[in-house]
């Protein structure tokens, strides 16, 4: 389970609903009420009638190529007919790799997912990966009812789920992608953002001054500047695998003078070249 610190009773202020697997062949044996993590994702059985999974920051191919593995459970021979929640309110950059993945899954498991899920709520993102995240199913055939919401406990309510797991599911989602609340809030007010924000902006819809946020920013090891620049970058992330607007064009509209320095920078935050990451963008359309 990597770095993945799980739910501690003092982050719930009780004993939590949902343990940890040991490992996939322990959370395959006895799913119910348990979790299992990996890179970028949790795979999570609240109950046998209620499957789903969370994904948080960059999620890749590698990482949904086990995430996968986690999800054939809810196909197993003991599986009950259920809903399934897909909590990707925290993905940051939508990988056209990874995306491809899931989509390999749903479209080569059909005949299993229309017996198996009655429905599914996809929790998604803000800005522009939340459009591209919430066009998922535009581009392929559902196997059963969904719905794209904006918070957990909507996607509950529309499963009709109980609202129990509402504060265990965000925790889960908080405590496994290690982002402190504060830094949610400031993300989330970003993508909802046009144009270039100023701190100002952000601190006041947030309740606080400018100095408090950028201090308590700081207490948190990231700073507005470095939430803005990963923004802009992932605006940019999307305008690279949706359009075919020139490269130099994108840099300049995220802020960079020059076509390399944009380069370096989306290098150092998605893992791959701007070159590169729309080739395999353009190869998943």
């Amino acid at each position: 389970m990597g770095q993945f610190r799980g739910i501690g009773a003092d982050m719930l202020g009780r004993v939590p609903l949902l343990s940890p697997a040991s490992s996939l062949a322990n959370y395959a044996a006895k799913p119910a009420g348990k979790w299992w993590a990996g890179p970028s994702f949790i795979a999570w059985c609240a109950e046998p009638e209620l499957f789903g999974f969370t994904l948080f920051g960059q999620p890749n191919a590698e990482s949904l190529t086990k995430l996968v593995a986690a999800l054939k459970v809810e196909l197993g021979p003991n599986a009950r007919s259920h809903a399934s929640l897909v909590d990707a309110s925290l993905v940051q950059v939508v990988d056209p790799a990874a995306f491809e993945v899931l989509q390999k899954y749903v479209a080569g498991h059909l005949a299993q997912l229309k017996e198996r899920v009655t429905k599914l709520a996809l929790v998604r993102p803000g800005g522009l990966p939340g459009a591209v995240v919430a066009g998922f199913f535009s581009v392929m055939e559902s196997p059963y009812p969904t719905k794209v919401v904006t918070s957990v406990a909507d996607g509950l309510t529309w499963l009709g789920a109980s609202g129990k797991w509402t504060a265990e599911l965000e925790a889960l989602r908080t405590s496994g992608s290690g982002v402190a609340a504060l830094v949610l809030q400031v993300r989330s007010a970003l993508a909802a953002s046009s144009g270039e924000p100023a701190i100002g902006d952000i601190a006041k819809a947030l309740g606080m001054s400018s100095r408090t946020l950028q201090r308590r920013l700081g207490e948190l090891g990231t700073s507005f500047v470095k939430e803005s620049s990963e923004q802009r970058l992932q605006t940019a992330a999307v305008a690279l695998a949706t359009s075919d607007v020139a490269v130099t064009t994108i840099a300049l509209e995220a802020g960079f003078s020059t076509s390399q320095a944009f380069s370096a920078a989306f290098r150092r935050f998605s893992g791959k070249t701007p070159g590169d990451f729309r080739k395999e963008a353009s190869g998943s359309r």
